[in-house]
């Protein structure tokens, strides 16, 4: 846990999960409890709950909360939820000297060279160079990309919402979709397919195109008959999801110069198992014409530890040192 040297309160706030932990330099993150946070009107109303568990002595000082939404100033709009809070204010009721509230990935980056090897599971091989930047994207609520860069002796995560890039397509099939796509959102976006809604909308702008009536769907309905059969339009949908994401994770190595590895992340590509198609995902990475070669040695890794985001929070307040 690095140079911490005071219990903090961690959160992790997601669109449908908020996840805390006290965290110290002794035991790392602990007392760990996940809430929904439809249960709660803010989520000042949620950490008082968690907090309500334990012991006087127990209660932190100050916290970090990493919120899936962007972060530029008091107040915070969430993309993916209803909530909409004042930070200042949070921190008032919490009765803490101190909160800073920062994007989820910005937190989940900070996690990344503190990230045990069994914690991580390869995705795709190669050799990281030392001291090169990271990057880091994931799919879950919705689509989430940062990254980690050197200097002064320090890590230095980068707060992006490059998940709303517009989405590329390289085909004919994908271009149908980023037409239905535009047609019903406005404008296609990476999220609109590489999220967990992303992965309905891909399935029924396939229905679409096949001139068939969707089936009702849930992000596991569409994964879950996607394994019970590779023909079918759920399938199709789930090797579109690994081949685009595949290609703007290999953007993004571009972008970031992450010649250190790429990091994914979100709790999609978990419950997604078999039915993520690596080998296309490898595929589309090294896409890129006259670079393939520079993306050849690059490393990609899926972070598998569950509660990686609440490690890298706790790390905040180390860079304000």
């Amino acid at each position: 846990m690095g140079n911490l040297t005071e219990r903090i309160l961690v959160a992790d706030i997601g669109g449908t999960h908020i996840r805390f932990g006290l965290a110290d330099a002794e035991q790392g993150v602990r007392r760990q409890s996940t809430l929904y946070c439809a249960d709660y009107s803010s989520p000042a109303a949620a950490a008082e709950e968690y907090l309500n568990g334990l012991d006087s002595s127990q209660r932190p000082d100050k916290g970090v909360f990493a919120i899936a939404s962007p972060v530029t100033g008091d107040r915070v709009e969430m993309t993916n939820h209803v909530w909409d809070f004042s930070i200042e204010e949070t921190r008032r009721q919490l009765q803490l000297s101190t909160l800073r509230v920062v994007n989820d990935f910005t937190a989940l980056a900070l996690s990344l060279p503190i990230l045990e090897p069994e914690e991580l599971r390869r995705v795709r091989e190669g050799e990281r160079q030392a001291g090169a930047p990271l990057a880091l994207l994931g799919p879950g609520t919705g689509l989430g990309v940062s990254g980690l860069v050197p200097a002064q002796g320090k890590w230095w995560p980068l707060s992006t919402e490059g998940g709303h890039r517009d989405l590329a397509a390289t085909s004919e099939r994908e271009w149908q979709v980023v037409q239905i796509l535009q047609q019903r959102f406005g404008r296609a976006s990476a999220e609109r397919v590489l999220s967990g809604p992303g992965l309905v909308n891909l399935y029924q702008a396939l229905c679409e195109l096949s001139g068939v009536e969707p089936l009702e769907s849930r992000p596991r309905d569409v994964e879950h008959r996607a394994r019970a059969s590779a023909d079918s339009l759920e399938a199709e949908a789930t090797r579109l999801f690994s081949g685009w994401l595949g290609a703007v994770a290999g953007d993004l190595a571009l972008t970031l110069g992450a010649r250190g590895g790429v990091f994914l992340a979100g709790g999609i590509l978990p419950k997604m198992g078999a039915v993520f198609d690596e080998a296309l995902f490898r595929q589309r990475f090294l896409a890129k014409g006259r670079f393939r070669d520079y993306l050849e040695p690059i490393p990609v890794d899926l972070i598998v530890h569950r509660t990686a985001a609440l490690i890298g929070a706790a790390q905040v307040l180390e860079l304000e040192r």
